[in-house]
């Protein structure tokens, strides 16, 4: 299972990841498009050393070597607008991911990702009027795209994670239901519990 950052900061933040990273988070991927080179440098400085090689960068990329991070993602904008995708891509890293937000996307990818976000499956937790504009549950049966994993993400949490992991997706992103839940690390052992039982 998979956890993104608020993209705004959050009360008690880096104390919540590192007790996510105890409780069994295999990957966060950290999302903070406002942050700057330095301030992403100290977020992730934060973070517990051990649990580093589970972070996944949105941005600032240049960073990852500094920090022992070799998981990379790439924005849907950044991955069909970049004139220097092609070199940041061909970096050496364990685990390159994407975001894609329509099926034919999703198929159409051609580097080899190891996994992407397909969003959004549900009305977002976390922000307002987003919501899908097709059935991703029906889209999926269209899928064609077998290399590259496909994560649900958008409105999913405790009540829908079952559904979403039974009508084709192979895993699940968290992300308003960790950060707006008054105690994010009891909903996300929830919501793992759920996934694990699947």
């Amino acid at each position: 299972m998979i956890v993104i950052t608020n993209p705004s900061a959050i009360s008690n933040e880096i104390n919540i990841i590192d007790s996510l990273f105890e409780e069994g988070l295999s990957l966060l991927h950290i999302r903070k498009p406002d942050f700057c080179e330095v301030e992403m440098a100290q977020f992730i400085d934060q973070i517990k050393v051990e649990f580093r090689s589970n972070l996944v960068l949105h941005s600032q990329h240049q960073l990852a070597e500094d920090f022992g991070i070799n998981r990379i993602h790439f924005s849907e904008k950044y991955r069909n607008h970049s004139h220097d995708f092609a070199v940041r891509f061909s970096k050496p890293c364990s685990s390159k991911s994407t975001s894609t937000h329509s099926i034919e996307d999703f198929n159409s990818l051609e580097n080899n990702f190891d996994y992407a976000f397909l969003s959004p499956v549900f009305k977002s937790i976390s922000k307002e009027n987003y919501h899908p504009e097709k059935d991703l549950f029906a889209a999926l049966k269209s899928r064609t795209n077998f290399k590259t994993k496909v994560i649900g993400l958008g409105g999913i949490d405790s009540e829908n994670i079952k559904k979403t992991l039974e009508n084709g997706f192979n895993d699940v992103a968290l992300l308003g239901s960790i950060w707006n839940s008054e105690n994010p690390v009891k909903q996300f052992k929830l919501c793992q519990q759920i996934a694990q039982s699947y």
